[in-house]
């Protein structure tokens, strides 16, 4: 970082000479300069006893801010603001946050000018000393308010009147006080950050304390965290203090608590979370019942017993602000199951749901959707109908050509989109990031409650709770072969049931068959709903579009290879084919069936299935 007296920039800016002057000047404008350990303020006060004409408040770095961040026991570190004003020698360097107890901060704010209204002693005592204005108009009080004579005592003031000018004097004061020294600070926040050093590096030799402490900054979680949260500018939000709700959890005010049991910690460790919330579909007249259920490592290998987690909700998904609704503590299975009291119901919309863990700050998100009576869904069977596998760990299947197409035309046209799968609801995260990474719209996705023997009976028993209790109609339903007898339990009719995969004799009245894929199919819904009338008001609202959102970071997913969008192929005219080909060979991207033609004659052989197993990665994960 190399400092320039502005005067210098303006009188030499267009000359050779200001290479010379500054030669680390960078072509784009820095914002924030982090100093970590850096000896800038000893080359400062050396640079003052050579050239003691020139100050360093008159120079200014080639950046917006300055932060330097130190170890109190560092030889090689010193601070920057007594050079710049003299009267910081008295405030002691701001202390980082740990990351430990505070992840997001605490809450402080880093403003220079908060920091000298929070100590006005300091400043005001400082211009008195020097005869500021302060103590002039103190003396000139005194004249006239405490002079000898009958004069002087008519008009000497009272004690209130008279402290009352004092305290408007001194916030005038204070005032400038600021204004002068925030003309020539190096930012708008403090410059001094003192980052937490241990005591038993105390015994250390100082000769090795340098080097010890210069790889300290890089392994450090308070300096990586800090780092960050300037350059997201979230280190002095106060949820409270803005918007006038009640303090998140996740907010910088609020740090993590101890946990409620002794023997959590011991069995945390080494492990990460693994926590979920299922979707909710209810109505305004009925309850709202959120479920959590808090577990860590893969296979839930610990639960989260005894221990506080905080429920908020996204009540104005549009203005983004999380409201805290209560504090629920973990049943032995690890489960926290919350009714939303008739004061706080929600009414109709889609509502992001949060949960939160205070001991760790781990959270889990969800939604909870609130329907009017008669909302019309379609229901898309996830397991072996976006893709060919029901295997709980495995690799990462292709996605049947067009599939994410026909569910965001059946969300274009306004109906609820309710994935449903057998799965446990362990793998949540998993089976969303691979919605997400494929770019499927977003919609209501309900798992089975563990591991079950019978996930097919638990699908019919979700479905027909929701069309009891919530009074949806199922519109059509999308699945495999084994998925037919969930909806013919439904009472579905064999024009309502799509089922993927090859044609079978013995289900051909019972549904209709994709046998052509998803891209065909997906040119008779735009044939057959051109006329579609659309749905009456008291059904129709308005429902959250768009894909999934990862909430969770999938490294699993994170391989270039898999960074793939689903591509459909585009067929304008309805399929009137009249020896219609199997899905194994629809389905299959177009580079393969080239390959496929130059080969075997696109006999569509194990080579070109579904599943794509000439291309597959061992490792992947899949839903």
């Amino acid at each position: 970082m190399s400092s320039l007296m502005k005067e210098s920039v303006e009188v030499r800016g267009g000359s050779s000479t200001s290479l010379v002057l500054n030669p680390g000047r960078f072509d784009f404008e820095v914002s924030d300069c982090f100093l970590l350990g850096c000896p800038l303020g000893l080359v400062l006060a050396m640079r003052r006893t050579v050239l003691p004409a020139i100050h360093v408040g008159q120079l200014h770095p080639a950046c917006s801010q300055i932060f330097n961040l130190f170890y109190p026991s560092d030889p090689s570190a010193s601070r920057l603001e007594p050079l710049l004003q003299p009267l910081f020698h008295k405030l002691p360097p701001f202390a980082v946050p740990r990351y430990q107890r505070y992840p997001l901060g605490d809450g402080r704010s880093l403003l220079i000018a908060e920091s000298i209204q929070t100590n006005p002693a300091v400043f005001l005592e400082g211009d008195k000393s020097h005869g500021g204005p302060a103590s002039q108009h103190s003396s000139e009080a005194k004249t006239e308010g405490g002079g000898g004579g009958r004069e002087g005592r008519g008009r000497r003031g009272s004690v209130t009147s008279v402290g009352s000018e004092m305290s408007v004097c001194s916030m005038s004061q204070l005032g400038n006080t600021i204004a002068n020294i925030s003309s020539s600070w190096w930012g708008s926040k403090r410059l001094d950050y003192a980052l937490y050093c241990p005591d038993v590096l105390t015994a250390f030799p100082t000769v090795a304390l340098p080097h010890l402490f210069h790889a300290s900054y890089w392994e450090s979680t308070d300096v990586a965290a800090f780092v960050l949260r300037q350059l997201m500018r979230c280190d002095c939000v106060r949820t409270q203090e803005a918007d006038n709700l009640d303090s998140a959890p996740f907010s910088p005010s609020s740090p993590r608590e101890k946990w409620l049991r002794r023997r959590t910690h011991v069995k945390l460790r080494n492990v990460t979370a693994n926590h979920r919330v299922n979707d909710v579909i209810a109505t305004e007249d009925g309850p709202q019942t959120l479920v959590g259920r808090f577990m860590y490592g893969p296979l839930d290998m610990v639960t989260l017993t005894g221990e506080k987690v905080d429920i908020l909700v996204m009540t104005q998904p549009q203005s983004g602000r999380w409201v805290h609704f209560d504090m629920e503590v973990t049943n032995s299975s690890g489960r926290v199951t919350y009714t939303i009291p008739k004061s706080k119901k929600l009414g109709l919309g889609v509502y992001p749901v949060k949960m939160v863990v205070k001991g760790d700050q781990t959270s889990t998100e969800a939604y909870l959707t609130v329907l009017p009576h008669g909302m019309e869904c379609v229901v898309f069977s996830i397991d072996g109908s976006f893709a060919a596998s029901v295997s709980i760990m495995g690799s990462d299947p292709k996605v049947r050509p067009g599939a994410v197409d026909v569910v965001r035309h059946w969300q274009d046209l306004g109906y609820l989109i309710i994935y449903i799968t057998g799965r446990p609801d362990m793998q949540k995260q998993r089976v969303v990031s691979w919605l997400s990474q494929h770019n499927f719209p977003h919609g209501m996705i309900f798992f089975s409650e563990g591991l079950v023997h019978d996930p097919l009976r638990q699908k019919t028993i979700f479905l027909k709770n929701l069309i009891q209790e919530c009074h949806i109609k199922i519109n059509s339903a999308y699945g495999s072969m084994k998925d037919i007898s969930v909806y013919n339990m439904l009472g579905l009719s064999p024009s309502q049931i799509y089922i993927v995969g090859r044609p079978s004799k013995k289900y051909q009245n019972q549904c209709q068959f994709l046998s052509e894929g998803y891209a065909a199919h997906l040119s008779t819904l735009q044939f057959g709903h051109r006329a579609r009338p659309k749905k009456s008001p008291s059904v129709r609202m308005v429902l959250r579009k768009g894909s999934f959102g990862l909430s969770a970071k999938p490294d699993f997913l994170c391989k270039r290879t898999h960074l793939r969008r689903t591509m459909s192929v585009q067929q304008p005219d309805p399929p009137c084919t009249p020896n219609p080909k199997p899905e194994r060979a629809q389905s299959q991207p177009e580079s393969d069936k080239d390959h496929g033609r130059g080969g075997a004659g696109g006999g569509g052989g194990v080579g070109q299935s579904t599943w794509g197993r000439a291309s597959m990665h061992r490792g992947d994960t899949t839903p």
